[in-house]
């Protein structure tokens, strides 16, 4: 028997967990349609077993760490590493009075990927090799393009994307629509009459409003993709841009979708052209998977959202896979406190095969951003 079957063959019981949080301010000030920040906090999880350790994270606030602390770790402790998707399912339960969605399922998603991390270390192969392996790597898009920015920084950003290969952008658009049509042309200019040009209103129009917009963004400047034209609670009015918009153009919401009953609301509510997932929120690579399922359902393709050192991973075992998303802040935030992040080679993101889990490994550098932590020996 291998050494890999052997240990699949026994149970690796949680023995520690450890909570972090930090905060990392951005290079400059940023924004979308409808919010505003200078900072960025991720939430890490550290779980031992066996003589490993697994590691995962979302992005969030450290309220997310608290409630893995006070509830979350003793569900966790004690529980077989090599059996996520029972922690998984214990978590869920324990979270019926507190609630799953929202800080809930982040705080889940933390675990989970955590984890997945630590069997993979435990069984000495990358985290992509857990998963069904539909693809070996990811297509990426840039995606930044704040509405803070100025034209230069846009056209610095998006052009340089498009030198380092990646054929299909994202900016931010919604904060003040009478701004818009000089950022969009700029963008355009930078970047060429071939790359595809993709568009985020986070939520930031009425129905009316985002469907006047999704013409005039596909026919002045040939975007393609149309993020969020309103908010991902209004199923009508996603609905209403998606089936009267112009050919061409997707419809794409779903990053904040935290449970399978939101993904399903926007799959039967006719809501996109293409899911969007989250692995930090939706309840780890476990609750990817779930969505993954109900996205072969209806025929509708997944595309990853944020945090690309982990979903460079998740998004492999993904079937109906169209993209993912390079998102500058959390790629920044990722380099700065963990060794191993993956970069972007002609356009995809490559999990390295020669390395165990994800791959990642905290910096001691780190520590300069710690906002928060539980006991230094975790709880047990």
């Amino acid at each position: 028997m291998s050494v890999a079957a052997k240990q699949l063959s026994r149970a690796a019981p949680v023995e520690r967990v450890h909570v972090a949080a930090f905060t990392v301010p951005t290079d400059e000030p940023e924004s979308d349609g409808t919010m505003e920040w200078n900072s960025t906090t991720l939430v890490l999880v550290r779980i031992h077993a066996g003589g490993a350790e697994g590691i995962g994270y979302t992005y969030g606030s450290v309220a997310t760490a608290h409630l893995i602390e006070g509830l979350l770790s003793d569900v966790v402790i004690g529980a077989d590493a090599m059996m996520p998707g029972q922690v998984w399912r214990a978590m869920s339960a324990s979270l019926r009075n507190a609630g799953r969605p929202g800080v809930g399922m982040m705080a889940i998603s933390a675990i989970d990927i955590a984890l997945w991390d630590l069997r993979a270390r435990l069984l000495a192969v990358p985290v992509v090799r857990l998963l069904v392996g539909f693809h070996e790597a990811v297509p990426v898009y840039g995606s930044g393009g704040f509405c803070s920015y100025s034209l230069e920084r846009l056209r610095e950003q998006t052009g340089g994307w498009v030198a380092d290969g990646i054929p299909r952008v994202k900016i931010k658009i919604g904060r003040d629509p009478d701004d818009d049509p000089a950022r969009l042309d700029a963008v355009r200019e930078a970047i060429g009459e071939e790359v595809e040009l993709f568009a985020d209103a986070n939520g930031a129009y009425g129905p009316k409003q985002g469907l006047d917009w999704a013409f005039r963004l596909a026919l002045q400047w040939r975007v393609c993709w149309f993020e969020e034209p309103v908010s991902s609670d209004d199923l009508d009015g996603l609905a209403l841009v998606r089936s009267r918009g112009p050919g061409g153009l997707d419809v794409a919401a779903g990053e904040y979708g935290f449970v399978g009953r939101d993904f399903r609301d926007w799959l039967e509510h006719c809501c996109v052209d293409c899911m969007q997932v989250d692995v930090t929120r939706c309840g780890g690579i476990t609750g990817l998977l779930e969505v993954a399922g109900l996205c072969d359902t209806w025929g509708i393709e997944l595309s990853g959202h944020c945090a690309p050192a982990l979903t460079a991973h998740a998004m492999c075992g993904v079937r109906r896979l169209r993209h993912t998303e390079f998102f500058h802040t959390h790629h920044r935030v990722e380099r700065m406190l963990f060794e191993g992040v993956l970069e972007p080679v002609d356009g995809t993101l490559r999990p390295d095969l020669s390395q165990r889990g994800f791959g990642l490994t905290l910096r001691d550098q780190a520590a300069r951003y710690l906002v928060y932590q539980s006991p230094k020996e975790g709880r047990r």
